[in-house]
């Protein structure tokens, strides 16, 4: 589920655009303490029931933004709970609705084994410092009136990272947490956040070292059919960024480079996943470690691009744009050597682009770097045609049997039936997000809304091929594994 409430989103953006203007102006830090007072004026509420409130929230995103935690700490999980935002939440799980009768047989206090409920006047009443949500009210009641509510955050965490403690406030359990960032845009109260990049490369802009932009290859579609990858290299150049590369250029690369992991492990009889999807990679190290020999060593498409620039220049600075969130711990994996410096969402690009006054503008599509295959990268299923392609152009076996995963459930189903030995494909392509790339939590536009945009945009590409394309690129000045 995405939340889409207006009121959220326009608090949320208009921070991201208040700190880069204040950063670009190089009055962040003495401006920032103010920030929470000019957004929330008063004397009237806007989105809480008090202005202390809701100023307390622009605080812990200004934190975020800045790369903090919402406490202003250092350090932790790319995801954080915005406390004074989650303290909204409803903190009892299971609640008597008007359906109870009050009948004589209470089942519902004979089955609660920690004595949280009592009868009331007209209705069962449920303790919730007592309750331990276990869920045998809910269960013994012949009126189903007892009504099991989860919260939204931790209904759409795939894998039970989200925690309440004492005080009902949210926690995310680190060593659970994939990043996937599920739990962002299901909280219709905002109270989970990312941490940000958006100071720190806007500093390096303005330090005037080379900052290049690696735009995702699910960009293509998401801004409408006349937003092109000539519109968004002119953009970011209006804003201070040295140059763009298209990131499907990557899924070039590591299309070719997993294409000869498959080959040699069909051979041999071994089961593989893919490893371009960071959230599906943590997914493998936190919650099924004993299929981590089966995983890939290939690097993703934002490292492979990352890894060409510094190799050509080792002072530059890569920034990866896209709509995933997984990215962004991906970045701070200190064992990837060369990988993307940093991570921004489309929706902190828009922050630094409104704070210069840049606007994306039609341009005309003229700007290719990578085969359709690699376009399409983004798609569910687009990894598997660019090795099923990228084998067939290399005269390899391409009768190979793939199970594509698009979301978490499926991706579960496939790690634990290649942890019980009995997958029955040769291959596993992990995709957390619906849809892939293009489904991510940090999208401009759903996965249907832009298809038609995409598909109009990637049907002008030329057809070059995989081999074709990396051949203008000096392949061998670095490594495409971990």
């Amino acid at each position: 589920m995405i939340t889409n409430d207006a009121t959220l989103l326009r608090v949320k953006h208009e921070v991201l655009h208040q700190v880069a203007k204040l950063a670009f102006d190089g009055k962040l830090d003495s401006e920032k303490e103010q920030l929470p007072y000019k957004m929330i004026p008063g004397p009237q509420a806007q989105f809480r029931c008090c202005i202390y409130k809701e100023r307390e929230i622009i605080r812990q995103r200004i934190n975020l933004a800045e790369g903090k935690c919402p406490d202003g700490s250092k350090g932790g999980n790319i995801i954080q709970v915005i406390s004074a935002a989650c303290e909204g939440c409803p903190i009892s799980r299971y609640v008597v609705t008007d359906n109870c009768r009050k009948c004589m047989g209470k089942a519902c206090q004979h089955a609660c084994k920690f004595g949280a409920i009592s009868m009331g006047r007209d209705r069962a009443y449920i303790d919730p410092s007592k309750c331990k949500e276990c869920g045998l009210c809910a269960k013994s009641c012949p009126y189903n009136a007892i009504a099991d509510l989860v919260r939204p955050c931790k209904r759409n965490c795939p894998v039970d990272a989200m925690k309440m403690d004492e005080n009902g406030i949210c926690r995310i359990d680190e060593e659970k947490c994939i990043q996937c960032g599920a739990c962002i845009h299901s909280c219709p109260f905002g109270a989970i956040g990312s941490k940000t990049h958006i100071v720190d490369v806007i500093n390096d802009i303005k330090d005037g070292k080379k900052v290049v932009a690696m735009l995702a290859p699910a960009t293509e579609g998401q801004f409408g059919s006349d937003i092109t990858m000539a519109s968004w290299k002119r953009a970011l150049k209006e804003v201070g960024f040295s140059g763009m590369i298209e990131v499907g250029l990557g899924g070039d690369m590591t299309a070719s480079a997993e294409a000869a992991e498959w080959a040699e492990a069909y051979k041999e009889g071994k089961k593989m996943t893919t490893s371009c999807c960071p959230a599906f990679v943590n997914m493998i190290k936190k919650h099924f470690p004993e299929v981590l020999d089966n995983m890939s060593s290939t690097i993703s498409p934002m490292c492979a691009v990352s890894r060409m620039v510094k190799a050509q220049d080792s002072d530059a600075v890569t920034v990866f744009i896209g709509p995933c969130i997984a990215k962004k711990s991906e970045a701070q994996d200190h064992g990837i050597t060369g990988n993307a410096d940093y991570v921004l969402t489309f929706g902190e690009i828009r922050a630094i682009l409104k704070a210069k006054n840049v606007q994306l503008e039609p341009e005309e599509n003229s700007t290719q770097e990578a085969s359709v295959f690699g376009k399409r990268f983004g798609n569910g299923g687009g990894v598997t045609a660019a090795v099923v392609q990228s084998l067939k152009e290399t005269g390899e076996n391409t009768d190979i049997k793939v199970m594509t995963c698009s979301g978490a459930a499926e991706c579960k189903k496939a790690l634990t039936l290649l942890k019980m030995g009995k997958l029955q494909d040769d291959f596993v392509e992990g995709m957390i997000c619906q849809g892939g790339c293009v489904g991510g939590p940090s999208r401009h536009k759903g996965e249907i809304e832009a298809k038609k945009a995409r598909d109009g945009l990637i049907a002008e590409a030329d057809d070059r091929t995989i081999c074709d394309n990396l051949s203008n690129y000096d392949m061998d000045s670095f490594s495409m594994h971990r």
